[in-house]
Order: structure tokens, then sequence, then C-alpha cells
């Protein structure tokens, strides 16, 4: 059953309401940042006949059309990737679904639907990108704690402003020392946003981009938020070289079938690329203060739970 009265608590709020505005302002202060770098934004894609993998490739949210099957984006990866025939620079705000285990509601910073900036820039390798996400944050954090001073009073929030650059370690240094499950251990241990860099093969994407000289290791990274918020930003260069493309899909055991079309633009050519996505939800989360996700958006859709 719906639960119609803590929908309508939620949205009466004052609360609620700081918190949109505070959203309205992130989404603002992105686009001024990124007018200023010279990107371009485009339409978000909502069915795809392909779309990201992720950890887990059986899951499939899907509709039919025509005849046809399409799935519902996880992320616009590969339209990112594509769309650099036309644009060396490109964001788009990407709404997107992932079908999370039932017991991910307990998190707080899972959501079924979520919305992602999504960016990609040609000819760009990760140290670019790594700078890139540091400015971007910055940016944001500065431009929110100047115009918004009254609502992270509200939230009692004192957002930090985090020096440049980052701190950086690597995903076996952090295993090293946090254990496999080092997620929530190295994000609480932290007081200023860290890079994590330099995943196994086996914990990442086939589109990520594999270290030439290091085999195994992929060029990517993930931006880690302090005060246990989690992870903020995930992203890296991609593979363009198709039969790089192939032998990774191979070793995934992902059925070739799936991602047919892709192969036939890689086939003719994809441009070398680095980018990134940053969930608007987590970083409205963090700003604010919030330990609750589903608190960060209208109509927030938590797993397992009948939403809106």
């Amino acid at each position: 059953m719906y639960d119609i009265e803590s929908a309508l608590t939620l949205w009466l709020s004052d609360r609620m309401r700081r918190v949109l505005h505070i959203q309205s302002g992130i989404l603002d202060f992105s686009r001024e940042f990124l007018k200023q770098k010279e990107f371009v934004e485009i339409l978000p894609v909502v069915i795809s006949p392909i779309t990201d993998p992720l950890t887990d490739h059986r899951i499939r949210g899907e509709v039919e059309c025509y005849g046809f099957r399409y799935q519902i984006t996880k992320s616009m990866i590969f339209h990112k990737q594509l769309s650099l025939y036309s644009l060396p620079r490109l964001y788009t705000f990407s709404p997107n679904v992932r079908i999370e285990a039932s017991e991910c509601r307990f998190s707080g910073k899972h959501l079924i639907e979520f919305v992602q900036l999504d960016l990609e820039v040609k000819d760009a390798r990760r140290e670019d990108l790594l700078n890139l996400g540091e400015e971007l944050f910055v940016h944001i954090l500065t431009r929110v704690k100047a115009d918004f001073a009254a609502e992270l009073k509200f939230f009692r929030r004192d957002l930090k402003i985090p020096s440049i650059p980052f701190r950086r370690i690597t995903y076996s240094e952090a295993v090293e020392s946090y254990g496999l499950d080092y997620d929530n251990k190295l994000s609480v241990s932290i007081d200023e946003p860290l890079w994590l860099l330099d995943f196994p093969e086996e914990n990442r994407e086939f589109y990520d981009r594999e270290n030439p000289d290091r085999p195994g290791i992929l060029i990517d990274m993930d931006l880690i938020y302090p005060e246990g918020y989690g992870e903020a930003l995930s992203g890296g260069e991609r593979e363009f070289e198709y039969e790089k493309i192939k032998r990774r899909i191979m070793r995934k055991g992902i059925d070739f079938k799936s991602y047919e079309i892709y192969l036939l633009f890689a086939q003719k050519g994809l441009l070398p690329s680095a980018g990134f996505g940053i969930g608007i939800e987590r970083l409205t989360r963090y700003i604010c203060g919030i330990q609750q996700i589903a608190e960060t958006r209208m109509f927030a859709k938590l797993p397992g739970v009948l939403s809106l």
C-alpha cells in the first residue's frame, strides 16, 4: 500500500522546500560552470536498445515498443561516446533506473531512480577529468555556501570547501587498509573528498579503459565524499578500439548480441575520451547533511518500496 500520509508530511515540510531550493541551485551552478568550460548540454535518453551493463548485466528493466525491446537507461555512457561525433565536450542530466536489492533501502544512499550529471570529453585523459571534477565540485560548494546560507544554517551544515588537489589513493591501498568492504570505512575516515584510482578489471565495466602498461588495471576513478557519505562520482577513460572492446565483453561473459549496435559503431571507429557521472541526489544529501536519500527529491523511489 502506498503511504500517502508520509509523502504529504514530507512534501509539505519546510525541510523539503529548502532541499529543493538547494538542489535547484546545484543544477544551476553545474550548468554555469560547464558553460564556462565550453560544454554543450544534450537531452537525456530514457529508453534504448543498449545501456550500461553495470555490475550485473542480467538485470534489465525493459519495455516493448513496436515489437522492439528497449531497456530503461541505467546510464548514458554509450550515448555520450557516440555524441562525441558531433560535440567535443558535452553533458546531460540523465535520469537513470537501477534495480538495486531490496535491502539497499536501509543504506540511506540508494534509489532505484536518480538523476546523474553525466559528461564526456573527447581526447581527454583521466588526469584531465580529475582536475575538472575537483573544479566542478569546489565551484558548486562555493556557490551553494554563498547563495544558500540560510538553508545551510537551517540544516546546521557547516559546509567545508575542500582544497585542491584532492588526495588520491589506489583501490589496492583502500582494500589493504579497510578490507574489501572499504566503502563506508574509507568515507568515514576522511574529512575532505578523496580520489580512489586504479580499479581491477573485474570490478568495473567493459567500457573502462585498461591501462596498457598494467594489464588488468583500469584507468578510472571514483570520488569519495567525507563524513561517511560514500561515493560521489565515478568515471575514467574509455575503451575505444574495436578488438579491445570485444575482448572485454567476452571476458565479462556478456552476449555480443546485447551490444550489437554499439559494436557496429565501434567497428566504424569510436573516439578516445574520458568522462564521469555524479549523482545529483547524493550530492544534495552531502551538501545538506541529510542521512536519508529519500528526503533529497520529490517522488523518491527506494529499493523494494512502492513509490509514486
